[in-house]
C-alpha cells in the first residue's frame, strides 16, 4: 500500500510538473509575442513623433555641409543607467540623398534608401544588424527625416519584460510543487483511514467504514462499500440462520431413524414389529428427504436465485398442480375442486417457483383437512384462493403463520413448518401478498394476492 502511495504521489509530481512547464513554456511564448507586439507599436509611434519633430525645424539652420551632433555622453549613470547608442537615431537628408544632419551616433551610417514615407527595414552603413526605419518628407519637400532603432534592442527589451513578468512564477513552481504534494497527501489521509480499516476488520464484519472528511468523489465508492458489506453481513446471517436451523430440525428425524433401525435390528423373530419398525423407518426418510428438499429451496430463495420471470396463463398452472395432487386428495377421500374463468389469465412469474407456491398451499391443504373434506381453489383478476375444511388455526396464532420452522401446537400431522414460509417468501420476491383467514364453518382459507 506504501509503495502504491509512493507511486501515485510520483504520478502526480510528475504530472503536475509537466503541466507547470507546458502551462509556463505556452505563456512565456504568448507573452513574449503580445509584449513584443506591444512594444513596437510604442516604438513606432515614438520614431513616428520623433521624425515629425525634426521635420518641423527651420530649414534655414540646414545648410549645405553635414551638421554631425556631438555623440551623447552617458549622464546619471546610477539613477537612469546606461543610455543606449542604438535606442535611437537619426538623420536628415536632402531630396538628392547628400546628409545634412545626424546625431553623431548610428545616425551618420544611415544609407539613404528613401522610397516614400512610411516603415521600412535596413542595415547601416558596416553593420549587419537589422533597424526599423521610418523616412518623413518636410512640409516643404526639400528634406527627408529618418529616424531609426535597432530591431535587437526591441527585441531585448521584449525578452526582458517577459523575464521580469515569468521569473516569478519560475521561482514559484518548486513551492507550489511542494504545497501540491502536502495537498494531496492530505486530501488521501481518509482513503488511508479507510484502507486501515478494510486492513484491519473480520473477516465477517459487516460495520459500515467511518470516515471523516472524505472527498464528494469518494463518496459513492464508501457508501457503496458500505450497502456491500450490508448485504455480505446479510447473506452471511441468513447462511447461519440456515444452517442452525438446519441442523435443529434435521436432529428429530435422524434420531427417530436410528430408533427405527435400532428397533428393526432387535426384532428378529417378531414379524409384526418389524414390519412396524420398517414402516415407521420409510416414514422418517420420507420426513427427512422432504425436508431437506424444503431448506434447500429456502436457501436458493434466500440467495435470489430462480428469479428468471415470464409470461404464465394461470389456468393451466393450477390444472397441472390439481392433476399432481389428485392421488394424494383420493386417497384420503377429499374433493379436489378447480373454479378459474374461462379467459385465459397471465401473470409475470418465474414457472418454477409460481407452480411451488401453488404445490406447497395444496399439499398443506390436503394434508391438515380431515377425511371426506373439500379443498377447494378459485381464482380470479386478482387473487388466487385455496380453502378446506380442516380445523383451521387459533386466531392468536395466525399473525406468526409462515415463520420458519414455526408450527401450531398440537398438531396431528408431520412436518418442518417451512412449507408456508417458502410461500410467503416466493410471494414477496414476486411482488404479491399472502393472507390467512378461518372460516366461521372451520376451515382455512389462504389468499394470494396477485
Amino acid at each position: 500500500m506504501k509503495k502504491r502511495s509512493l507511486r501515485l504521489r510520483l504520478r502526480l509530481t510528475v504530472g503536475f510538473l509537466l503541466l507547470s512547464i507546458l502551462c509556463w513554456g505556452a505563456a512565456a511564448v504568448g507573452g513574449w509575442w503580445q509584449t513584443r507586439h506591444n512594444i513596437n507599436q510604442l516604438f513606432d509611434t515614438q520614431q513616428m513623433l520623433f521624425a515629425k519633430r525634426l521635420a518641423a525645424i527651420n530649414p534655414e539652420r540646414l545648410s549645405n555641409d553635414p551638421l554631425t551632433l556631438p555623440k551623447t555622453k552617458k549622464l546619471l549613470r546610477h539613477h537612469r543607467g546606461d543610455q543606449e547608442d542604438d535606442a535611437l537615431a537619426f538623420a536628415v537628408f536632402s531630396r538628392e540623398g547628400k546628409m545634412l544632419l545626424n546625431d553623431g551616433d548610428n545616425g551618420k551610417d544611415f544609407p539613404f534608401s528613401y522610397q516614400r514615407d512610411g516603415f521600412t527595414d535596413g542595415r547601416l552603413k558596416d553593420d549587419d544588424d537589422m533597424w526599423r526605419l521610418v523616412w518623413l518628407t518636410t512640409a516643404d519637400g526639400r528634406y527627408i527625416v529618418a529616424v531609426g532603432q535597432e530591431w535587437e534592442y526591441r527585441d531585448d527589451m521584449t525578452r526582458d519584460l517577459v523575464h521580469a513578468s515569468l521569473s516569478p512564477w519560475l521561482l514559484a513552481l518548486p513551492v507550489m510543487l511542494l504545497l501540491m504534494l502536502w495537498l494531496v497527501s492530505h486530501e488521501l489521509k481518509p482513503l488511508k483511514y479507510i484502507a486501515q480499516q478494510l486492513r484491519q476488520r473480520a473477516a465477517d464484519d459487516a460495520a459500515p467504514l467511518e470516515a471523516e472528511r472524505v472527498p464528494q468523489e469518494v463518496r459513492p465508492l464508501l457508501d457503496e462499500l458500505n450497502q456491500l458489506f450490508a448485504r455480505i453481513g446479510a447473506m452471511l446471517l441468513r447462511e447461519r440462520r440456515f444452517t442452525s436451523d438446519a441442523a435443529h430440525e434435521l436432529r428429530s428425524p435422524l434420531a427417530a431413524l436410528k430408533v427405527q433401525t435400532e428397533v428393526a435390528q432387535l426384532a428378529h423373530d417378531d414379524t409384526a414389529a418389524l414390519s412396524h419398525a420398517l414402516s415407521n423407518l420409510d416414514i422418517g426418510i420420507d420426513r427427512a428427504t422432504r425436508l431437506v428438499d424444503q431448506l434447500l429451496i429456502l436457501s436458493r430463495l434466500d440467495n435470489g436465485q430462480d428469479l428468471q420471470k415470464q409470461s404464465l396463463e394461470m389456468q393451466s398452472l393450477l390444472q397441472q398442480a390439481v392433476v399432481e395432487h389428485y392421488e394424494q386428495a383420493r386417497e384420503k377421500g377429499i374433493d379436489l375442486s378447480l373454479d378459474a374463468p374461462e379467459e385465459p389469465l397471465r401473470r409475470l412469474a418465474n414457472p418454477l417457483l409460481l407452480a411451488l407456491l401453488v404445490r406447497n398451499l395444496l399439499d398443506n391443504a390436503i394434508r391438515y383437512a380431515p377425511e371426506g373434506s373439500q379443498v377447494a381453489l378459485a381464482l380470479t383478476e386478482n387473487s388466487l384462493t385455496i380453502s378446506d375444511n380442516g380445523p383451521g388455526i387459533p386466531a392468536d396464532l395466525l399473525p406468526r403463520i409462515g415463520e420458519r420452522f414455526y408450527r401450531p401446537p398440537g398438531q396431528q400431522q408431520s412436518g418442518s413448518g417451512l412449507g408456508l414460509s417458502i410461500v410467503h417468501h416466493i410471494a414477496r420476491l414476486h411482488g404479491m401478498g399472502v393472507t390467512l383467514k378461518n372460516w366461521d364453518e372451520g376451515g382455512l382459507v389462504v389468499t394470494v394476492w396477485l
